[in-house]
């Protein structure tokens, strides 16, 4: 149980779905300043994907988008919260999205009683990115918000299972809901998984559009082993024993939370390698 705490661990890209791939891509460029990373595509299995971010896959952490032939539209659920992008200028990245064409459904101002400065926009799938007003950062893909059933059991299973720390926590009985900030560094450091609990409810639909977010990891044998016992405790279960995946060679494993989250963690040198 130890093991996790000593892992070499970063956040390496959130898997989604979407209906145009060619049209998300010039969307994310065009209004959230992201670059283009790679794109591949696998006709034998009928999908194509492209990585997009703000810096290299080999630092960055990276959406990969998968578009599956012939699927033009998905159902995003009501678990899924949302991704968030830091930018110094709220303000101007909601005009510049605006006059794109994208929709704004939340006018940049500061949130309901504090000062963090944010606005929210839909993609052109109905995905929605939280844009927040900080200072120059080294990650400006900053959050992957979920929602869950049991925030203090969610919180010992990321924690446990994936070695991360909560960075902040915020309780708003008012608004009647609680939050946790999780991850490998400070909030503005680093991407952060936020945790969403609102009061009463303990069960959301996933819907079939997102997917699962990839951590790094020195050894998924050794990761497996400790998602397996803190599963048996918590909730969840494996979804895929640890190995190397045919054709690439790229060694992971990938696991289901007691919300029914998924995580894949991959091998961080044949990670490398395969971006080489």
């Amino acid at each position: 149980m130890e093991w996790p705490k000593k892992d070499k661990r970063r956040f390496l890209h959130v898997v989604y779905r979407v209906g145009d791939l060619d049209r998300t891509i010039k969307f994310y460029t065009e209004c959230f300043g992201m670059k283009l990373l790679r794109k591949r595509d696998i006709p034998e299995e009928k999908y194509s994907n492209a990585f997009l971010g703000f810096g290299p896959e080999e630092t960055n952490f990276v959406v990969e988008l998968t578009y599956n032939y012939g699927v033009s539209s998905y159902d995003i659920g009501t678990g899924f919260g949302h991704f968030a992008v830091a930018t110094q200028d709220v303000y101007k990245l909601v005009e510049d999205i605006r006059v794109k064409g994208g929709v704004v459904t939340r006018e940049p101002g500061p949130v309901k009683g504090g000062q963090s400065v944010i606005a929210f926009v839909k993609d052109p799938d109905g995905y929605v990115f939280e844009l927040i007003q900080r200072g120059p950062t080294p990650e400006p893909l900053c959050q992957v918000m979920l929602r869950v059933g049991d925030l203090d059991r969610s919180i010992k299973f990321y924690e446990q299972a994936l070695g991360m720390r909560v960075v902040k926590k915020v309780d708003r009985p008012e608004y009647k809901y609680t939050l946790a900030m999780l991850g490998y560094a400070e909030e503005h450091e680093t991407t952060v998984l936020e945790l969403t609990y609102n009061y009463g409810v303990t069960e959301y639909t996933k819907g079939n559009a997102y997917a699962q977010i990839a951590i790094g990891t020195d050894d998924v044998y050794k990761s497996a082993e400790v998602v397996n016992l803190v599963t048996q405790e918590l909730g969840g279960k494996i979804t895929r024993q640890p190995g190397p995946i045919p054709g690439l060679n790229t060694k992971i494993t990938s696991f289901l939370d007691p919300d029914g989250w998924k995580t894949v963690l991959v091998d961080n040198e044949d990670f490398l390698k395969e971006l080489h």
